[in-house]
């Protein structure tokens, strides 16, 4: 082998072109031969094909090379490509990093300026006050004056051609000062820090008016590719409703200034929606840097046709814009600034925060803007792959079909159709109907379905109070049997499905309270997800016994990223035909969470939203340390405030309206009121104080439940469950819940047993909360030959209070199935060492399949 190796490398071929034969001689293959092989290896490149062999047999030119030799130039043939690869992909990357480290040190020089710029104002302001000894006067930052004092620009102004090009420069100078200069006061956003890992850089602005965003960073397309994909605002930011160009201008230089009309939804049914009129510009430097920027123009009633506008407020945009420099290796480095002033003053003061806070634009429209190019990015260089073998630009125009839907719905705007049903101004729902809306969909005209009714939304806004937007959207997504009504799906499902409307009269199903989550797709960093959701069901009428009546939904969450400061977190679904078609009609309905997070407010005041860690923390008592976090943690979070807005849209038949009216008003009512008590058991104020935790009413403190169930595995095992330098005092509970095995205990008042206490990995394992967890029976989570496993053992367990299940495997409450490769069962004992309390379970070495 020494002696061939040494052979490949004099020939520099690395036993790619020849091999050695019996006598040691070194035998080059002929120019045929490689061509032959290399034909083979391309139509075959897996090993031990017998495709291959076959390939090689018909071939006569191969017919003199011994089958070993063929086999071992395949090796080195396949060798050879994975160091190509590698090589190549060790090459981007190293491209990837020298360019953001080029644009980290471009970062650090901006912020060194930054720094020099406020030393000299603090110096000034410092020997002002002292040579006058006197209150300053009124002088503002000048950051804060070149946003704050932003000259508008007047009608006159863009009358000509070339009052537009003077326009655009100006917009692209001051653009370019708050791109790469110290035009504003940038502060790193919170809870996005730079890293390998990260997406980017992200900063907001402070101490100015208006609310402005910036985002640095890499992406792998071309600046004219990153260009077209940003300027097509609505196929990117979920909030733009239409964008209409409606004046394009070449200029000399190559450029385009463009007058842009964009009109975007409101968040909630509390606020009306904004529009802007701005003019656009897009110009390539002498450097080769490609910059788009945008600016709006004055006066409220300028623009396209005002009396389409009357149900929008005009809002204004500070010059913003992207600054793309191409890269040596290939992509680009991208700059966005989004500086908008939203008229905060026109919305109710409870949600005016949503308008004033830059940590909100950012997420919704820089973070979005620079991931979304990244995901296209990905897509095209085929790192993303999706299931049920849908292509990603279908996937992703249903997610932007879902979020249009919901967002038509919440707004209700009356060139849509929308109209409102006379209700009294007391009332806690808003109707609203549609008659001539069009579900029709574009790629199908013949087999679109024809509504000769209409479509019916009842929606509602409420306001939170320290309720983590994440959590809840989570146990709404995970537990949908709590909130929602089976029979109501079905109508929904029914109607789109055939084009009839069986309200009042429709068949009578039960839910079985199981919900299938199959996933489609996701963002690369998990922000937003796609996913089919099968809710399953059996008929109660005799005839219909071996009738399917399961309902599919589409649906999409977003938001539910626990790094995500200051992001909206929603829940949009939509009833589907089982077959799922590329042009399926989506009658959108769902939640949105939108934090109200102020402009002054200190970017440390944020809810963590892991809520299982949160209530660990508030059970361990017995420490000071413990106990002030706690306190500490309440008091950050008492005036954490969110806004609720929840929609549904119904379709009804023409003489079935009020029928239908009524029901969707009572069904969202009874859907906010059962949002209200998740709400209060997720809450910080929900739970119990510290000093006096406890799971649950039916349960002991969590202390002293953790004490009885290692004591019990002891007195049963003979060995400790935690660490024995551990067992002694409070700590035990801590142990516990960060024991690795998935451990959890049901009571046996009930039956069949409901589950009351599970440590992290337990609710890792079942894919539930906390507060979720005592919905949860015993049986439910048992596979069929894991329940007969535990069946088997039962009577050992009650008898001699302990027992061992082989391994087998277990159901979360998302359909998932996770496998163990034993499972320990015991009774756990009450103080009196006589009676049963509950059964524990710890499951050893546990995985998702």
């Amino acid at each position: 082998m020494a002696m061939a190796m040494a052979h490949h490398r004099e020939n520099g071929d690395g036993g790619i072109n020849g091999h050695l034969d019996s006598t040691g001689k070194y035998v080059r293959y002929t120019t045929e031969q490689v061509e032959a092989l290399e034909r083979v290896y391309a139509e075959c490149p897996k090993p031990s094909s017998l495709r291959r062999q076959q390939l090689v047999r018909d071939c006569p030119i191969l017919a003199n090379i011994e089958p070993k030799q063929i086999k071992v130039w395949f090796q080195n043939r396949r060798c050879r490509e994975k160091q190509r690869k590698e090589a190549s992909r060790l090459q981007s990357l190293n491209s990837k990093l020298t360019a953001m480290n080029k644009l980290l040190m471009e970062e650090n020089d901006r912020l060194q300026k930054q720094v020099s710029q406020l030393v000299c104002e603090n110096g000034y302001m410092r020997q002002h006050l002292q040579t006058t000894n006197a209150p300053a006067a009124t002088t503002t930052d000048a950051a804060c004056d070149s946003v704050a004092t932003t000259p508008q620009l007047s009608l006159r102004d863009a009358s000509s051609p070339a009052g537009l090009l003077s326009i655009a420069e100006e917009i692209l100078a001051a653009f370019l000062s708050k791109a790469t200069g110290t035009a504003v006061d940038w502060v790193q956003m919170p809870g996005m820090k730079p890293g390998p890992d990260s997406v980017g850089i992200f900063a907001i602005s402070q101490s100015c008016s208006g609310v402005a965003a910036r985002a640095c960073g890499l992406v792998g397309l071309e600046p004219m590719k990153i260009a077209e994909i940003l300027k097509d605002r609505t196929s990117w930011f979920r909030d733009c409703r239409s964008l209409e160009v409606f004046t394009t201008l070449p200029t000399c230089d190559g450029g385009t200034i463009e007058l842009v009309y964009t009109q975007v939804y409101a968040p909630t049914t509390l606020a009306p929606a904004r529009d802007f009129w701005t003019l656009r510009y897009t110009k390539t430097l002498e450097n080769g840097n490609l910059v788009v920027c945008e600016r709006s123009l004055s006066g409220s009633g300028t623009g396209p046709n005002a009396a389409s506008a009357s149900q929008f407020i005009r809002a204004e945009m500070l010059p913003s814009g992207y600054l793309i420099r191409p890269c040596e290796g290939g992509g680009s480095i991208i700059r966005i600034v989004d500086d908008l002033n939203l008229e905060p003053w026109g919305v109710p003061e409870v949600v005016r925060p949503l308008y004033e806070s830059s940590k909100a634009v950012a997420q919704k429209m820089t973070i979005a803007a620079l991931r979304y190019v990244r995901q296209i990015a990905q897509e095209t260089s085929g790192e993303v792959v999706y299931s049920l073998g849908r292509q990603p630009a279908v996937l992703r125009t249903f997610s932007q079909r879902l979020s249009r839907g919901f967002n038509d719905a919440v707004n209700g705007f009356n060139d849509d159709g929308w109209s409102l049903v006379n209700c009294d101004g007391a009332d806690d729902v808003i109707l609203a109907i549609n008659s001539s809306k069009n579900l029709n969909t574009s790629y199908d005209p013949v087999n679109s379905l024809a509504f000769h009714g209409g479509i019916l939304c009842a929606k509602a806004s409420m306001l939170l109070q320290n309720v983590p937007p994440i959590a809840l959207i989570r146990f709404l997504r995970e537990h949908r049997s709590e909130w929602a009504d089976f029979n109501v799906d079905a109508y929904s499902a029914a109607s789109l499905k055939t084009g009839s409307y069986a309200y009042p009269g429709m068949r009578p199903t039960r839910f079985t309270g199981s919900q299938i989550i199959m996933p489609l797709g996701h963002t690369i960093e998990q922000e937003e997800l796609l996913e089919v959701v099968r809710l399953e069901s059996h008929p109660l009428a005799q005839e219909d016994a071996f009738m399917s009546r399961d309902i599919h939904l589409l649906q999409m969450c977003t938001g539910i990223d626990e790094n995500a400061v200051g992001a909206c977190s929603e829940l949009v679904f939509a009833p589907i035909d089982e077959m799922f078609p590329d042009d399926a009609v989506l009658l959108a309905s769902g939640f949105r969470i939108i934090p109200l997070h102020s402009k002054t407010s200190d970017p440390k005041d944020t809810w963590n939203s892991n809520r299982t860690l949160d209530l660990t923390s508030s059970l361990e008592v017995g420490s000071s340390a413990t106990h002030d976090a706690a306190v500490a943690a309440a008091a950050s979070t008492s005036n954490f405030r969110s806004v609720l807005t929840i929609a549904f849209q119904f379709p009804f038949g023409g003489n079935l309206q009020d029928n239908v009216a009524a029901m969707a008003r009572q069904y969202v009512r009874s859907v906010v009121s059962a949002v209200q008590r998740v709400a209060v058991a997720i809450s910080p104020s929900g739970l119990s104080s510290p000093s006096e935790p406890k799971l649950s009413s039916a349960c002991p403190e969590a202390v002293t439940l953790a004490r009885w169930i290692c004591h019990s595995y002891r007195c049963h095992m003979g060995t400790e469950l935690v660490t024995s330098e551990s067992v002694d005092g409070d700590s035990v509970l801590k142990h516990l819940w960060n024991h690795q095995d998935a451990i959890v205990c049901c009571s046996l008042k009930s039956l069949p047993p409901v589950f009351m206490f599970a440590n992290q990995a337990g609710l890792d394992m079942l894919e539930t909360t906390l507060v979720a967890l005592q919905d949860i029976t015993l049986d439910k989570i048992f596979s069929d030959s894991a329940r007969k496993a535990f069946s088997a053992v039962f009577s050992s367990l009650m008898n001699q209070g302990f027992a061992y299940i082989p391994a087998g495997i277990c159901m979360s409450t998302m359909g998932r199935q996770a496998s163990f490769e034993q499972a320990v069962a015991w009774k756990v004992l009450a103080e009196d060492e006589s009676t049963v309390h509950c059964l524990a379970f710890s499951f050893i070495n546990w995985s998702f399949l």
